[in-house]
């Protein structure tokens, strides 16, 4: 529940009063009038298509507590009977302010975590890791809107948020920033990603580096050791705790064992043996994020080593599947850059398999005019950690060099289900706007069906 009355509201989001509503808060905030359920605020927000100002009316008859709409949409809805009604000048920048309302009424720390690549799986290990209430951003929550959703969704109880933090341009992690207001920023590294819009990796490494001048005067920013990209945005002033080979946080030995990677991992604060339920080499660097920023927090590290048995993963990311005949599919599909999938496919090297290691592999987008050679050099990347075959799905896939190719997912396929043979280990990754999960989706309902 949002604790906090409709004048306190009003006054979060710089709106009036147009009509009152039963006595009460609201228990959470919406913007999809088609999933309203009693008790909720919907915000009538403006897309480039769609008014959603225009379903203010069918929310509130759902059941809303109250709507946020325009001035002029407001006035319209204030001669209804049930709810209430806030007018303002941008729907948006309301959800927005409202949310750092409610952030700074919890009065919990805040923990930002941006990056190339590992976000989401840094934010998912530092949920599990923390012994604490933590609410943290769900799958894709980390956009200007997903943020404050994320945030509004937050209970009374909770007692530190993990949010992640989505770049696309320059100016992006500074506006979430200004509405999460993090005490601890955390930089999981700087790659070839969004180079399209950004153009060098210095432009990236100044967006991401937004999230250092967004912290809370006493805030700690969590870098890697190695990243001398973000040397330029670094101010003595501030506290930063480093992780990785060298830093402060750094795995003293690790070993794969048979339920996963088991690691002695160091920190200014002493040392803990970690038992991570994970095989990839690229999440301990990823738990070594997450436990700087446990450090960052003063959290002791025998207190998150006990919960590293607690670590599970967001949907998309690395998914380990079954597939008949003592075979495996590893569904990493939700996105990819030249950073992630190499490690994906050096994972996919590692893995057992008594059959054939087959890639399937979407293109990687946003990367500009070196595209190509990012994807070349994919290409050659796995071949070098034994893949077997490599199959192309879509444009930019072409220029891996593929064994077979197919145009889109399902196409795909008919391509792959007769390569599958006994003991194979299938890797599954691309960009998102490939759409691989509907790959992996029907491949898995085929193999249903002929099983």
């Amino acid at each position: 529940m949002i604790e906090l009355a409709a004048e306190r509201i009003a006054d979060a989001i710089g709106g009036e009063i147009a009509r009152e509503g039963d006595a009460g808060r609201p228990d959470r905030a919406a913007i999809d009038s088609r999933q309203i359920q009693p008790g909720d605020l919907f915000f009538g927000l403006r897309g480039t298509r769609v008014d959603g100002g225009e379903h203010a009316a069918g929310a509130l008859a759902a059941g809303a507590w109250g709507a946020v709409v325009d001035r002029a949409r407001a006035a319209e809805l204030a001669r209804g009977d049930a709810g209430w009604v806030f007018g303002v000048d941008d729907p948006l920048a309301a959800l927005q302010q409202l949310a750092t309302a409610w952030r700074r009424e919890l009065g919990c720390p805040v923990v930002g975590i941006t990056g190339s690549t590992g976000k989401t799986s840094v934010k998912d290990i530092t949920r599990a890791l923390l012994p604490m209430r933590a609410h943290a951003s769900r799958e894709n929550m980390n956009t200007e809107i997903g943020l404050p959703l994320t945030i509004l969704d937050a209970g009374p109880e909770t007692e530190v948020l993990v949010l992640e933090m989505a770049m696309r341009g320059r100016g992006q992690i500074a506006e979430l920033c200004g509405i999460a207001e993090p005490n601890v920023g955390a930089i999981t590294n700087i790659g070839p990603v969004h180079l399209e819009l950004l153009g060098t990796i210095e432009a990236v490494a100044e967006a991401k580096a937004e999230i250092l001048a967004g912290l809370a005067p006493d805030g700690r920013a969590v870098i890697p050791e190695d990243e001398e990209a973000l040397e330029p945005h670094l101010d003595d002033a501030l506290t930063t705790i480093t992780f990785g080979p060298g830093g402060e946080v750094f795995a003293r030995e690790w070993r794969l064992g048979p339920g996963g990677i088991e690691a002695e991992i160091a920190t200014p604060h002493g040392e803990a043996s970690f038992a991570f339920p994970f095989t990839e080499r690229h999440n301990l660097t990823n738990a070594l994020c997450a436990v700087a920023i446990g450090v960052a927090l003063d959290v002791p590290v025998a207190e998150m080593a006990r919960h590293a048995a607690d670590i599970s993963f967001s949907r998309l990311r690395g998914e380990v599947i079954s597939l008949p005949g003592e075979s495996v599919l590893v569904n990493d599909c939700y996105n990819a850059n030249p950073v992630s999938m190499k490690a994906a496919l050096e994972h996919l090297g590692t893995l057992e398999a008594s059959g054939r290691r087959i890639a399937v592999l979407g293109g990687m987008a946003e990367l500009g005019p070196d595209g190509p050679g990012y994807h070349r050099e994919a290409g050659a990347q796995a071949r070098a950690a034994g893949v077997d075959v490599l199959v192309g799905v879509g444009d930019l896939a072409r220029d891996y060099a593929p064994d077979e190719w197919a145009p889109d997912p399902l196409a795909a396929v008919d391509v792959v289900e007769p390569l599958l043979g006994r003991g194979d280990a299938v890797l599954v990754k691309g960009s998102r706007s490939v759409g691989l999960e509907a790959f992996t989706d029907a491949l898995l309902a085929r193999l249903g069906e002929r099983s």
